[in-house]
């Protein structure tokens, strides 16, 4: 089996909230790349990881459920990392020190849902409570 298909079957296999934090963990891959390239005046590398980033957070936009009340909430999380992204964008390097606080709302993100699905796992029973003494 070669290591692409592994990595294709590996994808097809993971629950939806893993699949989830794989999209944050690229998306701030991206953003550290960008930076990267923003210090290393390689314009032509920074705008090609600054695009797969919003396109990641375009994407989890274009997926999140509007009938779910903490989507909207979401959305304006989204809505304000692309527009945070693009004066990074529009600035270029005034602005490098401003992606790292990009990265780490993605970060909050990240954490809140895998600590989340931990929590939602998290299967132990309960056995009946008594008071002693």
């Amino acid at each position: 089996m070669s290591y692409e298909k592994y990595k294709e079957n590996s994808i097809f296999s993971m629950s939806p909230v893993e699949l989830l934090v794989l999209l944050y963990d690229e998306c701030m891959k991206d953003m550290r790349k960008a930076q990267m390239a923003l210090e290393d005046g390689d314009m032509t590398m920074f705008e090609e990881y600054v695009g797969k980033a919003l396109k990641i957070i375009r994407y989890l936009i274009n997926t999140l459920d509007m009938s779910v009340p903490v989507s909207s909430d979401l959305r304006r999380l989204y809505d304000y990392i692309i527009y945070d992204v693009s004066k990074v964008r529009a600035s270029g390097k005034r602005m490098v020190n401003e992606i790292p606080r990009i990265i780490e709302i993605i970060q909050d993100l990240r954490d809140g849902f895998d600590g989340a699905s931990r929590l939602v796992q998290d299967t132990h029973e309960v056995r009946q409570a008594s008071v002693v003494g």
